[in-house]
């Protein structure tokens, strides 16, 4: 019986190690190639996607670890990712409790069915995972997103459902934005009743917290709606470290600087003349800096200003005396492809939708939290 060439595949991480072996060669002279690991270009794809501020959902068959930093950035990027039953093998052992905490997973066909016709009961599925994550727990928090009264009517799992198939109580946070959104949550106060614990006004400026306290607090306790707490606005709180900002830009750190972890708060892009740029840039704390990487002169005064980070566009790197700058200071340099106006774009939208998960900003909000949320009257309201 005649021998068999065999293809030999090793799949790793990283890379994937091909040998053809033919029985009449010696191993040495059989064809080999190495190429890119699938779940390597998973995260390079998925890595591009998250700086262009796109959702996305993983599909195809599990092809392996590789990709977790990848996706994890793309998740601290507060940008939406979904995966397909035979593709979330790649990032969790245990597929089966990573559902129970997502019992529902909006995709597009979804959208598409429940348009097109009446959408199965959902209810019973996600008060089923409530049971049994809630099972042995003191107490257990849900969290939602998107409208409380209207996101998910379409197919019956708005706020309002849900809070009420789960026998939840309800502390709705309402984040100012322009203007307070008292009509919707007096709408809130009818649709629950007494479930509702109370509110937290969110992210209220300074300049329009006197209209909170005596304005809209007395409002809503005239309808028997608590105002549990008033969260003043704070620019930390939407701040981003460096060594984030420049995975989610998809750019290169090109110095050893070990303050990384500098939060940005905001930017400053450097276009205009340096007598210009010198007086808007003494405004401004805990600034990074977008400029083209010719501009030599910005980013010289950028450093000696101890900007939080500078960013340079263009693909173009630093000459040395910028660099040497830079690791003396302790400001991070990012290097990145793009043009500056497409750079501004994404970082815009980064800070705003930064999640909260580095550990110092968690400290910081936790004070803030206990100073303004009223914890006695919300104990209280819980029955706790």
């Amino acid at each position: 019986m005649p021998q068999r060439r065999v293809l030999c595949l090793d799949i790793g991480s990283g890379t994937q190690d091909v040998l053809y072996h033919f029985p009449d060669l010696e191993p040495e002279n059989c064809p080999k190639f190495v190429l890119p690991a699938p779940a390597r270009q998973v995260g390079a794809r998925l890595a591009a996607l998250t700086a262009a501020g796109r959702a996305v959902y993983l599909c195809g068959t599990n092809m392996g670890g590789g990709f977790f930093k990848a996706y994890r950035a793309h998740l601290k990027a507060g940008l939406p990712l979904a995966a397909h039953p035979d593709a979330v093998w790649a990032l969790t052992d245990d597929p089966q409790r990573l559902a129970l905490t997502t019992p529902v997973v909006i995709t597009r066909d979804f959208r598409m069915r429940a348009f097109l016709e009446d959408c199965a009961n959902l209810l019973p599925g996600i008060v089923g995972s409530y049971k049994t994550l809630s099972a042995d727990k003191d107490l257990m928090l849900v969290g939602g997103s998107g409208s409380f009264l209207y996101s998910g009517k379409y197919c019956g799992v708005d706020g309002v459902s849900v809070s009420q198939a789960l026998g939840a109580k309800v502390i709705l946070v309402d984040r100012y934005l322009q203007e307070y959104n008292y009509d919707y949550l007096a709408a809130a106060k009818e649709a629950l009743g007494d479930d509702l614990v109370g509110v937290i006004l969110n992210d209220v400026p300074e300049h329009f917290r006197e209209e909170a306290e005596t304005l809209i607090t007395p409002f809503l306790k005239r309808r028997g709606v608590d105002v549990l707490g008033i969260v003043p606005h704070d620019p930390i709180m939407f701040a981003i470290r460096a060594s984030d900002l420049a995975v989610g830009l998809g750019g290169r750190l090109v110095t050893g600087a070990p303050k990384t972890d500098r939060l940005v708060v905001n930017f400053l892009i450097g276009t205009m003349q340096i007598e210009n740029f010198v007086t808007f840039f003494k405004r401004q704390k805990d600034v990074a800096i977008l400029c083209g990487g010719d501009r030599s002169d910005l980013q010289l005064v950028a450093l000696e200003g101890n900007c939080s980070a500078l960013i340079l566009t263009g693909n173009l790197y630093p000459n040395d005396m910028i660099l040497a700058k830079a690791e003396d200071k302790g400001v991070p340099v990012i290097v990145v492809r793009d043009d500056t106006f497409s750079v501004a774009k994404k970082m815009e939208l980064m800070l705003t939708r930064e999640k909260l998960r580095d550990r110092s900003r968690i400290e910081h909000g936790t004070k803030i939290v206990q100073q303004a949320v009223n914890m006695t009257l919300l104990k209280k309201n819980l029955g706790l």
